[in-house]
């Protein structure tokens, strides 16, 4: 079980430029279990987990691990415990998955420290749990849009963080790779105790996975809590502008939505 870090927003604004996209967020991150943030495209999604892991500095208020500022946190000793899947990843020309993967284990190589089987068992641990090991040889420059995907979680995996951020972990995967995906960090969360915080579109996929749910409009929070709590018909319209059936997910016994386009509203009728 992983240590039980504390991370926290208080009155969080940041953007860019001249704009500010996230407005005033308190957030209390459930620690141990699995976050996911959701809203419509532009509403500060991924603006709000850049400055949780502080890629994005803020622009007021505060993001607070253990109660200390997150800037205020070494560059390193901050690696060795949050670790961050941004939404479109670059890898190095030429470079293969093995090596990439490798660079997971950054923050725990000291100065003059070659590399261990720890660090072996690490990287060969989160090829496997990622389906990839076969591909270890690999340029990662040659992969499919879905295998580089999970290339680059295999990487935030071999960090072996004790929080993992991840913004849109499933993009480029088809439905099939999303589900093994999402049961793999669920798996991570449970066998390790690992706080995850995602950002997904699909509130469906969310509504499944996630302990804990944080819903945004307009860089504002505007809902927060389990799933089977927070997601209606309501909370669909005010951050989706979407009429819908929400409805009892036969399968996983979460908030299913069930969107009425304009064509099913009229057949219904």
């Amino acid at each position: 079980m992983n240590a039980q870090h504390v991370i926290r927003t208080e009155a969080l604004v940041a953007g860019y430029g001249g704009a500010t996209i996230v407005d005033g967020i308190d957030l209390d991150i459930p620690t141990g279990r699995i976050s996911v943030i959701v809203g419509a495209n532009a509403c500060g999604k991924s603006t709000l987990l850049k400055t949780i892991s502080r890629l994005l500095p803020a622009r007021a208020g505060a993001v607070l691990l253990d109660g200390k500022r997150i800037e205020d946190i070494p560059t390193k000793e901050l690696a060795r415990t949050l670790g961050l899947l941004p939404q479109q990843p670059v890898s190095p020309e030429g470079i293969v998955v093995a090596e990439l993967v490798g660079r997971g284990r950054h923050p725990h190589q000291k100065l003059f420290r070659s590399w261990t089987t720890d660090d072996d068992r690490a990287v060969t641990e989160a090829l496997a749990a990622t389906g990839i090991l076969d591909l270890a040889d690999r340029a990662v420059d040659e992969l499919s849009g879905g295998q580089r995907q999970r290339v680059w979680i295999a990487m935030a995996l071999a960090q072996e963080t004790d929080i993992l951020l991840l913004d849109e972990p499933t993009t480029f995967l088809d439905v099939s790779h999303q589900v093994e995906v999402l049961d793999l960090l669920a798996d991570l969360n449970a066998a390790r105790g690992t706080t995850i915080v995602m950002v997904l579109h699909d509130i469906n996929m969310a509504a499944r996975y996630a302990d804990h749910l944080f819903a945004l409009r307009g860089g504002r929070l505007i809902a927060s809590g389990a799933p089977a709590d927070i997601v209606d018909a309501e909370l669909v319209r005010e951050i989706f502008d979407l009429d819908s059936l929400v409805i009892t997910d036969p399968v996983s016994h979460t908030p299913l939505v069930l969107p009425r386009g304009r064509h099913h509203v009229a057949a219904a009728g």
